[in-house]
């Protein structure tokens, strides 16, 4: 053998020891496998948060429905079938849907509240001296938990209290039951509810805002519009399946009002919501069913009443070019 076959010889050799295995079969086992693996692997990043979502959420709410057709008082060890009798026994009494009356306290504070958070968040989406700090300030009451909240405007809305005092500076003189008058309670609990969720609303629209491309503004200058005007022709345009989102948020959170009037009146004085109603039926009167069952009626008024919302004003896909 001469030297040049050696060469090749060794050669053929190194080639066949790096060269890849040979695959079996026509290689689509491989490729289904591939493709299980491409189907399985969301199903096991969501398999926490969907465990976690069917065991707190869906199965109290399928024992809710449950409750709602029984007579149980939360604590004895046997439950009595009734059937439809707990939803019959709220139909028939009109005066436990009167404390929606209450929620429209809350549902023309959420109209104010929605207001003062898209003028913020436009103002402060322009070049604005101090705007991170301003941000801070206006989202900061969203943080605070609901409970030291309603404890600290209990103190704000007490007789020749602070708000009394802040008053007197601008020349009102006079104590006022802001928690005890009904004319006043309902009023004051609203505005509390403001205060309160208007940071939330700022910041959704705060990032809508921030996602229209700048290069319309620039036209727009050039074009002589002012602040309004960008805001008419440009902002309120591009960001209005927020404001519609924020809407219907609005309208479900003022049928489920409960902590903030819970903790500050106990609904004494006509602050009583539907959820307060209902959380006295289930712990104060021991009536777990008509409770549950109340519980289900809010729950399906507030999907019905998001359902209209969406059909009457339906989802828009805003094009910013």
């Amino acid at each position: 053998m001469t030297a040049v076959q050696k060469t090749r010889a060794s050669a053929h050799a190194v080639g066949r020891r790096n060269a890849p295995p040979p695959e079996s079969g026509t290689g689509r086992p491989r490729t289904g496998r591939r493709r299980r693996v491409a189907v399985l692997t969301p199903w096991l990043f969501l398999a926490a948060p969907l465990t976690l979502l069917v065991t707190f959420t869906y199965l109290p709410v399928a024992d809710m429905i449950g409750y709602s057709f029984t007579d149980w008082d939360g604590v004895s060890p046997t439950r009595s079938y009734v059937g439809a009798e707990n939803y019959t026994d709220l139909v028939t009494q009109p005066a436990r849907f009167e404390v929606f009356l209450v929620s429209g306290f809350y549902l023309a504070a959420s109209v104010v509240q929605i207001a003062l958070a898209l003028y913020f968040a436009t103002v402060l989406s322009f070049d604005t001296r101090f705007r991170n700090l301003f941000k801070g300030l206006l989202f900061f009451p969203y943080l605070i938990n609901g409970v030291a909240v309603g404890f600290v405007f209990l103190y704000f809305f007490q007789p020749d209290g602070t708000l009394d005092t802040l008053l007197r500076l601008i020349g009102v003189d006079g104590k006022h039951l802001w928690l005890g008058d009904p004319d006043l309670a309902n009023p004051s609990l609203a505005g509390v509810s403001v205060w309160r969720f208007m940071g939330l609303n700022m910041v959704l629209f705060l990032g809508a805002i921030q996602s229209i491309p700048p290069h319309l503004y620039e036209a727009a200058q050039l074009d002589g519009a002012n602040r309004w005007q960008q805001f008419r022709h440009i902002i309120a345009p591009s960001i209005k399946p927020i404001i519609s989102l924020s809407f219907i948020l609005a309208v479900s959170g003022s049928l489920a009002v409960f902590e903030i009037p819970y903790i500050m009146t106990g609904g004494a004085n006509g602050t009583e919501t539907f959820v307060i109603q209902t959380v006295k039926l289930a712990f104060q009167f021991d009536k777990v069913g008509l409770a549950s069952a109340s519980a289900v009626v809010l729950l399906i008024l507030i999907l019905l009443i998001t359902w209209v919302q969406r059909r009457l004003i339906p989802e828009e896909r805003v094009e910013l070019s």
